[in-house]
């Protein structure tokens, strides 16, 4: 996400696959005030647009109510709406955050209205990547200087005269179009709309054994269905992605963060406490990612199969 961001507005076909419980806007003064915080058993959490995220908030939300009482209320929104909301007590925390600098600045240093709430336990990566058999025949694709050697192999209808470069979500935050702008590369965004049609666009793609340019991310379960090659973009180094229009190098390793409303977190009692201790591998969220997304559970069911199969895990997030 994201510099490493991801913020989205869901396409009505993603909608439905995630199956969000809908959380209305209250518009609360900007306080860091969690409405349910004190003495209220609810408790409200963001889902963010990629499936990753959504195994997070399911578990966290089967727990929540089988093993401690509370009442979850799931919403759906862009992850900077979410620092929003998080700020103003809208929700009670982000699961998993990729990387929010300016708003991590905003409102836990300047506002105080939002607070961490440790690692995730999960390692992201975001880059450019190329499907296996494409690399192994051409094996220099993985260097991004060769990229225009193979652009008008990457060419689709959207991209005219360029390589395509596959995207998700139009409201994904990327640095894309500033490398391909400052690396001089024959290369045009395309946004398919939602990470479930960005995920659909490449299984076709790998079933016809096309040649295709994607950008992608780990961990993500479809990572075990379809083999990908990162190509290698010039390296990343600390502030070389500060300048959003002059980014000319790959996106960092990040280790995945929680964050909670600063008034939740204090008065939040037990709920509070589970979230600070969620902490899973990036196998157990691929894992729950795909029973959701590669068996088509419903997010519930799938969490309550973890949770039954999994109790020396989560039985040390308990308060």
């Amino acid at each position: 996400m994201r510099k490493l961001t991801r913020t989205t507005r869901v396409a009505a076909a993603a909608t439905a696959v995630f199956g969000m419980v809908a959380l209305s806007a209250c518009g609360a003064a900007e306080t860091g005030k969690s409405q349910d915080a004190k003495g209220d058993k609810t408790v409200k959490l963001t889902v963010p647009s990629w499936v990753g995220a959504q195994a997070n908030t399911a578990v966290a939300a089967y727990i929540l109510e089988s093993e401690l009482g509370y009442e979850v209320k799931q919403q759906q929104m862009g992850e900077v709406l979410a620092w929003d909301a998080l700020s103003k007590g809208d929700i009670d925390a982000i699961m998993e955050d990729w990387g929010h600098p300016k708003e991590e600045k905003r409102y836990i240093e300047d506002k105080k209205t939002v607070v961490k709430g440790g690692d995730l336990g999960v390692e992201g990566h975001i880059g450019w990547f190329v499907p296996k058999y494409f690399a192994d025949e051409n094996p220099d694709v993985t260097d991004w200087k060769n990229l225009n050697k193979y652009a008008d192999q990457f060419r689709t209808a959207e991209s005219g005269d360029k390589g395509e470069i596959l995207e998700g979500s139009p409201d994904y935050v990327t640095n894309d179009d500033a490398i391909i702008k400052n690396l001089d590369l024959n290369l045009k965004t395309n946004y398919s709309g939602s990470e479930a049609a960005q995920i659909t666009a490449i299984k076709k793609y790998a079933k016809e054994k096309k040649p295709f340019l994607t950008y992608w991310w780990t961990p993500q379960w479809l990572n075990a269905e379809v083999d990908l090659v990162e190509v290698q973009l010039p390296e990343y180094t600390e502030g070389c992605d500060a300048d959003p229009e002059k980014v000319a190098c790959a996106y960092p390793v990040t280790s995945l963060q929680k964050f909670l409303n600063a008034d939740f977190a204090e008065n939040g009692g037990d709920a509070a406490q589970f979230l600070k201790n969620f902490t899973w591998s990036t196998e157990q969220q691929n894992e729950v990612a795909q029973m959701i997304a590669g068996d088509k559970m419903e997010p519930e069911a799938a969490a309550k199969k973890w949770v039954e199969a999994n109790e020396d895990t989560w039985k040390k997030w308990m308060p």
